[in-house]
């Protein structure tokens, strides 16, 4: 697989095979990512990866206990039409996929909810860094990210970012023995093989055109 074919194929699975991820292939990615670019060398990103009993373990906390307030906004960009539009396509996408109608509020929490299990995927890795973190090592952090997700796809494997999970950072951190002043707790990423025949993650997926997003002058 080529860059261009993990890029393009990289997406967000919401459905899991019942398939184990091997310490060797999710080691060799890791170990790879450590390359990806940082501003000034800094290497923020700090993570632990779980799976098993003990993610179950963690899994029985997290939806046994209520939501709180998360440390980071990620709605803001909720602010303007524009990105509103996108969010509302690709959730009209999703739960058209799955049958969940429009008006189907309790499907749609009941479909919202398996972001607490991660979407069943067999491994999950937690995602944090030192709060004295700034803009910068937050960007540098989404790189790394992305560089695991595009390595994941190259083993065959899959993933789907969890912001969502900063809504239980004082649980995740806890059970990782963080220290709650130290370390501010970024997102989940589920890791696994997608179901090729499940719905949620074939439904069709939209981009922004590239000329309204990128300027090519002098060329």
């Amino acid at each position: 697989m080529n860059v261009t074919e993990a890029v393009t194929t990289r997406r967000s699975i919401r459905a899991f095979l019942d398939k184990p991820v091997p310490l060797d292939v999710i080691t060799r990615v890791m170990d790879t990512a450590r390359w990806a670019a940082s501003g000034c060398n800094y290497q923020p990103w700090e993570a632990s990866i779980v799976t098993g009993q003990p993610l179950k373990d963690l899994q029985a906390k997290i939806t046994t206990t209520p939501p709180q307030q998360a440390e980071y906004d990620w709605t803001a960009p909720g602010q303007e039409p524009a990105y509103t539009a996108r969010l509302h396509g690709v959730s009209a996408g999703m739960f058209g996929a799955m049958g969940i109608a429009r008006d189907d509020g309790a499907g749609r929490m009941a479909a919202m909810m398996k972001n607490a299990t991660s979407f069943d995927a067999p491994a999950v890795m937690f995602v944090y860094f030192p709060r004295l973190m700034k803009e910068p090592q937050w960007s540098d952090t989404g790189m790394w990210l992305q560089t695991v997700a595009l390595l994941l796809r190259e083993e065959g494997l899959d993933s789907c970012f969890q912001e969502y999970m900063a809504l239980y950072a004082n649980v995740i951190r806890d059970f990782l023995g963080l220290d709650h002043e130290r370390y501010m707790f970024f997102c989940g990423m589920a890791i696994g093989y997608r179901d090729p025949e499940a719905p949620v993650n074939n439904f069709m997926r939209e981009r922004v055109p590239l000329e309204n997003q990128v300027k090519f002058i002098g060329f």
